[in-house]
């Protein structure tokens, strides 16, 4: 799940590591409809991350149209999509469906904004973009500084960079019944 502003890498892994694992990924968005993505990084001198244009994506399908009991897990990217997505009731409404039917629910970098949003985090150890660790806090998590982390049927990411632990434990917990 992203929208424009989400991670480029993030979103070109990912399906290309599904693929690889003969898994179908499926993009959805807001909307059905070609994506601008972008690439967030660290410059030297900076105290803050810089945005650059990423690829382009297709969404394949509305998220609105989309039903958790069709999928094994529920991916929500980062980058600066989540900072809107989290205040789209359908998008709380599919991931808290992904939750309730034990789907494993993950997300990278800012996606966590997504999760403190639909009330998932409570109780829970998870990770993400640091920035965001006192959302997580002020919604009753725990933020861990590790680079990827499962809680239950919940994994998350700091970023990208974690892409190799993050994707370990996302098909660790689809490949084991629920």
């Amino acid at each position: 799940m992203t929208g424009d502003g989400g991670n480029s890498y993030e979103a070109l892994y990912a399906c290309q590591r599904f693929q690889e694992a003969h898994w179908e990924p499926v993009i959805a968005a807001p909307a059905r409809r070609l994506l601008h993505l972008v690439f967030h990084d660290y410059l030297p001198g900076w105290d803050t991350y810089v945005e650059s244009p990423g690829h382009s994506m297709d969404a394949q399908i509305a998220i609105t149209a989309v039903s958790a009991k069709e999928f094994a897990a529920l991916v929500i990217l980062g980058g600066r999509a989540p900072e809107y997505l989290r205040n789209d009731a359908s998008v709380l409404s599919l991931v808290r469906e992904f939750a309730e039917q034990n789907k494993c629910v993950c997300a990278l970098g800012h996606g966590i904004q997504v999760l403190v949003a639909a009330g998932l985090v409570s109780g829970r150890t998870v990770t993400g973009h640091p920035n965001v660790c006192v959302e997580v806090e002020r919604a009753g998590g725990k933020y861990s500084e590790k680079p990827a982390i499962r809680d239950g049927r919940i994994i998350t990411a700091q970023s990208w960079k974690a892409h190799p632990d993050f994707y370990r434990e996302l098909f660790a917990c689809i490949e084991v019944p629920k």
